[in-house]
């Protein structure tokens, strides 16, 4: 994955397609966020470590 960000006050990049998704990776449960118009855009988080959308509104 490579370590790139938008910096603040600058617009993203509108051709994105972000998506989120629980997957398996080594066995456990993993929230996956990924960009998937773009290669290695990804990031990935245990599943017991991410929190429920309806619990910030």
């Amino acid at each position: 994955m490579t370590p790139e960000a938008t910096p603040v006050g600058r617009e993203a990049d509108r051709a994105s397609d972000v998506v989120a998704a629980v997957d398996e990776i080594d066995g456990r449960p993993h929230l996956v966020v990924a960009d998937i118009a773009r290669d290695d855009a990804w990031i990935a988080m245990a599943e017991s470590a991410a929190v429920a959308v309806e619990d910030h509104r």
